[in-house]
């Protein structure tokens, strides 16, 4: 079982690495928010008593990297579909959960590098860690790709056209990650625009990931964790369960 999950996980790495314009291409959107945002509302921000923007920006810019890359990491198995890899894979004698579980770890690793990749980017931009919680950014970080990855499975389980699954991918990740707190406070929002934050999963993983880099937190990590955690297996066994009906 191990050796499966491992093969699949390292196949993943491996093709995210030697696409150098993959890497490079996934870093546009992120820095666009980080630069564009950051800078150009950071003295209305500053105005308004808030501090520094970028400080507060730069936590939901990294979750934003980590939630598009392991999201759209699902359309690889539509990819594999249509080239018969999958076919390949599913007919050996492992079962179907190993495979899925390989194939979300090693798309929720690459989202992880992603993130890390554009943490250490918004250093240069003047982003400053305050606090020594590195391990539960990582953690934070690792939950967020997981719990995505694991989405963007179930979803294209069930889906054979890559321009549908971009289409319903782009329809629910906008809203997740505008409604998300990565890019205003959730403190003093209308009542229905904080319900439906709280209801957001990105949400919480933004909190516990601010909370870590500068000690700004609003739900408690406690909750973060919890809330996290919990849809993490949730999905996870969705995922398997749709990965397991495929029909090849």
């Amino acid at each position: 079982m191990i050796e499966t999950i491992y093969i699949l996980w390292l196949r993943q790495l491996k093709r995210y690495f030697r696409s150098k314009s993959r890497i490079i291409g996934s870093l546009g959107q992120p820095l666009l928010f980080l630069l564009a945002f950051g800078f150009g509302f950071g003295s209305i921000f500053q105005k308004a008593g808030q501090g520094n923007y970028i400080e507060f920006l730069a936590p939901g810019i990294i979750a934003m990297s980590i939630l598009f890359t392991a999201v759209f990491s699902g359309i690889e198995i539509i990819w594999d579909k249509q080239f018969g890899f999958l076919k390949e894979t599913l007919v050996a004698p492992v079962s179907r959960f190993e495979i899925m579980l390989g194939r979300t770890l090693g798309g929720a690793t690459v989202a992880v590098f992603q993130g890390l990749i554009v943490l250490i980017i918004s250093l240069f931009a003047g982003f400053k860690i305050e606090s020594t919680g590195m391990f539960s950014a990582f953690l934070f970080m690792a939950l967020i790709a997981v719990l995505f990855t694991a989405l963007g499975t179930a979803i294209a389980s069930v889906l054979e056209d890559m321009q549908g699954f971009q289409l319903i991918i782009n329809f629910l990740i906008m809203p997740l990650f505008f409604l998300s707190g990565a890019l205003f406070p959730i403190e003093g929002l209308p009542k229905t625009i904080a319900i439906i934050t709280r209801i957001n999963p990105l949400a919480y993983g933004i909190d516990g990931l601010r909370g870590a880099l500068i000690n700004n937190i609003h739900f408690g990590f406690a909750t973060d964790f919890l809330v996290l955690g919990s849809l993490v297996i949730i999905l996870m066994v969705i995922g398997s369960y749709l990965f397991s009906k495929i029909q090849i």
